[in-house]
């Protein structure tokens, strides 16, 4: 690994630890050549499915874009950003483990509304908004209904 201050490629190990469920492992590491601290993360590299869009567009997974979304979906709302990358990881978890090379982008998306309408309705309906493509109030009011239709009484 190349020292990121001086560019020199020895270093020791001064810790190691597994992180993401044990999917990863962090290192701590010295350089030998100016004494300074660095973090490197290892992981597997899993080959990422590709997301089918509506219009037949094939993009490769990024799990950066669903963070942005959700985060975009939950701003200024009480979802904790340690909630939105926890179903981060397990969808993109879900996604790689079910082996298939392509996913359809509706899954993503029906995924994403169900954890969005547990966590909190003014996201979900802001996400939902902008995924079903609502066309005019009527059917915004409709989504509004369903989720009263759901609350506990």
């Amino acid at each position: 690994m190349r020292c990121p201050q001086c560019g020199c490629q020895d270093d020791k190990v001064v810790d190691s630890r597994a992180v993401q469920d044990g999917r990863a492992t962090r290192r701590r590491r010295q350089c030998e050549g100016c004494g300074r601290r660095f973090t490197t993360f290892e992981q597997i590299e899993e080959s990422t499915p590709i997301i089918v869009k509506k219009d037949g567009r094939r993009e490769s997974w990024e799990r950066q874009k669903l963070i942005a979304g959700l985060q975009r979906a939950c701003e200024k709302r009480p979802v904790p950003t340690a909630a939105i990358e926890s179903f981060a990881d397990r969808l993109e978890q879900r996604i790689v483990e079910s082996g298939t090379p392509e996913v359809a982008a509706r899954e993503v998306g029906e995924a994403v509304m169900g954890f969005l309408r547990e966590a909190d309705a003014i996201a979900y309906l802001r996400f939902a908004s902008v995924y079903k493509s609502f066309s005019d109030l009527g059917e915004f009011l409709d989504e509004i209904e369903g989720i009263r239709s759901q609350e506990p009484t």
